[in-house]
């Protein structure tokens, strides 16, 4: 059995000399070159961007590959991004922006607007997706879980709603990640404190509240398991200095911060300056806009 070459597929064509049942390693080797290639996803860059509030999360988008779509659930989040959604360079969906708990709609209705976009190739065209944020998402997602058991505005019952909600996490964050464009999904961290004693058993004995760290905040086994899903994750950091702030983009785990990066070791520095296109650039990847869709 062997192949041939017809435009950019591989076509089966059987070969005498070939033992039935035994493949040409070579041409099998090549047929996945090809679809490798040929794959739009090969050549995108996905990344989860956390931080503080107030840290340049949403801002960033000004300098990804455009046009870039952005599905807000965080209210007011895309206020930054007005004159480019003016412009078209952004396409703001801000309808989920609008959660009720006590009656969950948005997480079902994102659903079936993506799957009808996707269907219909409209990401064919998107330079950039954007889930802004993953965290108010994820509660989308938790409100809708307790609304289908009937306990729509109480509090998660463990088992019962976490691992619901895990799944359809995981199921769809790897819907976004199939995308044929580039994808960044934001999410918000807060402060890991704990409480230490000083001068323990002594009359001056008093506690403290120590900062140890940051999470990514997100219900029940998000906070792990996402993170995981992709290759990239940076996180924005805001530094006051001289009168002013200083936003930068931390490609690797710094003080207490988490991030990692694939396509930027040993070229990035630890920190960068908060502009996609020129981390892409310097790691050797593709920039270019796509065309304006009006």
């Amino acid at each position: 059995m062997s192949w041939i070459a017809k435009g950019n597929d591989l076509v089966e064509q059987s070969s005498p000399n070939q033992p039935k049942g035994i493949l040409d390693a070579r041409i099998e080797a090549e047929k996945l070159r090809t679809k490798y290639t040929n794959d739009p996803r090969q050549n995108s860059f996905r990344v989860l961007v956390t931080g503080e509030s107030g840290t340049g999360k949403t801002h960033l988008l000004r300098t990804a590959r455009r046009p870039v779509h952005i599905d807000s659930f965080d209210p007011g989040g895309t206020l930054v991004l007005r004159d480019l959604v003016a412009r078209g360079d952004i396409i703001a969906d801000t309808d989920y922006e609008k959660e009720d708990r006590t009656e969950p709609m948005m997480f079902r209705e994102w659903c079936r607007t993506f799957e009808h976009r996707v269907r219909g190739k409209y990401f064919d065209s998107i330079g950039t997706y954007c889930l802004d944020s993953s965290t108010m998402w994820a509660d989308a997602v938790m409100n809708w879980v307790l609304d289908k058991s009937k306990h729509a505005g109480e509090a998660p019952r463990w088992a019962h709603d976490y691992v619901p909600q895990k799944v359809e996490i995981q199921t769809w964050i790897r819907r976004i990640l199939a995308l044929p464009c580039d994808v960044i999904v934001t999410g918000h961290l807060a402060p890991i404190e704990e409480v230490v004693v000083l001068h323990r058993g002594s009359k001056d004995e008093e506690t403290v509240k120590v900062l140890t760290g940051y999470k990514y905040m997100t219900t029940g086994q998000g906070a792990v398991i996402l993170p995981l899903m992709f290759d990239e994750q940076w996180t924005t950091f805001a530094d006051e200095k001289g009168g002013g702030i200083e936003y930068s983009i931390i490609t690797a785990k710094w003080r207490l911060y988490r991030a990692r990066t694939r396509i930027g070791r040993g070229v990035f520095d630890v920190r960068e300056k908060p502009d996609i296109k020129a981390l892409l650039k310097k790691a050797g990847w593709p920039t270019e806009d796509k065309p304006k869709l009006f």
